[in-house]
């Protein structure tokens, strides 16, 4: 295709122009014709047997058109962008130009990619906390490990108690009426726990394995159900047992039970501290990562069409049904149960589709200037990674991923290493809290003696109020 198919017609917007031949439109009208000649009925004609003629002359010349330009537009349409160059990022909004005796002419309106400009990417400054571990993070993860480690002890030599899990059957009566959602058949209850309504679970506390009795609770006056709402209820209750976790005692014989390597708990607790704060700073890392690509973008000069963006939005309600739909959920269920919306979602999910995209096109800008060029050992080792990530024969990644949307990756990210390795850590912002006005003081009584004062005649401080507060693999969207 000629440049001069191809004509510039806004920012970021272009306009080609298409031409199919007559040979090539009649025989994808007469194709068009055996498809779709059964579909149509004519009178004086079995169904499938009128004539091509008098179908058109019965419905319009024009009737077999829209089927032959969809089969033959597709090819056409994408011969002309890779002759014209053009990096296409919307689908094309094709207009017909004419159809007579030379063929069809069309034109197609694309958006293209932006190129941004970036200011300065080498450098940038982004705050990075220190990470710090407290005694009480070790002591939880400890815990959490020792209640891993637990067993279930069945009591039977005393009453419930605070704490204790307690097998029971109950049912709810609403004046003396069972109501729906208020029995249950051998159900585990952590007694303290909170799970059910306030009273019910004290008072079970006291009750030993065996016996049965009634208990009367209130629903909250904001409960959900509202015919329970504020109700005064009975539940008849059977407890058939208690059980209790027993957790082990974090002394030198816990530590070599968990442990391959250590023997003290001085050793356990270095060891779990060194953890938490390989964690911590990791996930530091990451933050002042995506910081560091803000501050990219703060330098970034560029005008994203819609259309990129809303790519980014559909690609991003796509990850979360399917997110939901791992654990069992789905989008329909959270609109019918939380009253959002697919719009709603799209809205929330917009500003940061947006940045990516802005910060998408800076890093691209930067590998441009920097004129990276992923070697071919870099590509090789990229399809290793996926082939290992994913289990898969190396052959197999290879003809499932294109060599060019790999070199991408590869690019992408050798360009978001130099912008990260280049820029500047430093100290969070103090945060700074304005001082309360003083409140002036009151005139000195008559002849009054400096000791006779108040301690203070100032207003006391006022707190200021609280602040409000194409594919790309996994690793690109963490970088941004």
């Amino acid at each position: 295709m000629s440049n001069e198919n191809v004509k510039e017609i806004g920012v970021n917007r272009s306009e080609l122009t298409l031409k199919i031949e007559k040979p090539a439109f009649d025989a994808a009208v007469m194709a068009a014709y055996k498809k779709n000649a059964g579909k149509i009925n004519v009178p004086g004609f079995r169904r499938g047997k009128a004539p091509k003629s008098v179908i058109e002359k019965m419905y319009g010349a024009s009737v077999f058109y829209d089927d032959a330009l969809d089969s033959v537009l597709p090819e056409i349409y994408e011969k002309a962008v890779k002759e014209s160059g053009l990096d296409v990022v919307s689908r094309p909004e094709i207009e017909v130009v004419s159809i007579d005796e030379n063929g069809v002419v069309l034109t197609a309106k694309v958006y293209t990619r932006p190129v941004a400009e970036v200011k300065n990417y080498k450098g940038l400054k982004a705050e990075k906390n220190p990470v710090e571990v407290t005694d009480k993070e070790v002591d939880d993860e400890i815990l959490h490990e020792r209640k891993h480690n637990s067993r279930m002890l069945t009591v039977t030599d005393r009453a419930a108690e605070a704490g204790d899990i307690a097998v029971i059957d109950f049912t709810g009566y609403l004046d003396g009426k069972k109501f729906a959602g208020g029995e249950a058949k051998n159900h585990s209850l952590v007694l303290g726990s909170g799970s059910f309504i306030p009273g019910f679970e004290e008072q079970i506390v006291g009750h030993n394995v065996g016996e049965k009795f009634d208990i009367t609770v209130t629903f909250p006056e904001e409960y959900g159900e509202k015919s329970l709402a504020g109700k005064e209820t009975v539940f008849a209750i059977a407890l058939h047992e208690l059980k209790r976790e027993e957790i082990p005692a974090l002394d030198d014989d816990f530590v070599k039970e968990v442990s391959e390597d250590l023997n003290t708990v001085d050793e356990y607790k270095a060891q779990i501290r060194a953890k938490i704060t390989e964690r911590k700073e990791a996930n530091e890392q990451r933050e002042y990562e995506k910081r560091v690509m803000d501050a990219l973008a703060e330098q970034t000069e560029v005008e994203i069409p819609e259309c990129m963006i809303d790519d980014e939005v559909e690609n991003d309600l796509r990850d979360y049904d399917y997110r939901l739909r791992s654990q069992g959920g789905s989008l329909e269920m959270l609109f019918k149960y939380t009253g959002q919306n697919e719009e709603g979602l799209k809205k929330m999910f917009r500003p940061d589709a947006e940045r990516r995209v802005k910060i998408r096109l800076a890093i691209e800008a930067v590998a441009k200037a920097e004129n990276i060029v992923p070697a071919a050992e870099d590509v090789e080792e990229e399809y290793k990674k996926i082939a290992e990530a994913y289990k898969m024969e190396l052959d197999d990644v290879k003809a499932r991923i294109p060599e060019e949307s790999i070199r991408e990756d590869v690019t992408y990210r050798k360009a978001s290493e130099l912008v990260i390795d280049s820029a500047v850590a430093v100290a969070p912002a103090a945060k700074e809290e304005k001082a309360a006005p003083k409140a002036k003081k009151a005139p000195a009584k008559p002849k009054a003696k400096a000791e006779d004062k108040p301690v203070s005649e100032e207003a006391p401080a006022k707190k200021a109020p609280a602040k409000p507060r194409t594919k790309k693999p996994a690793e690109k969207k963490d970088a941004e």
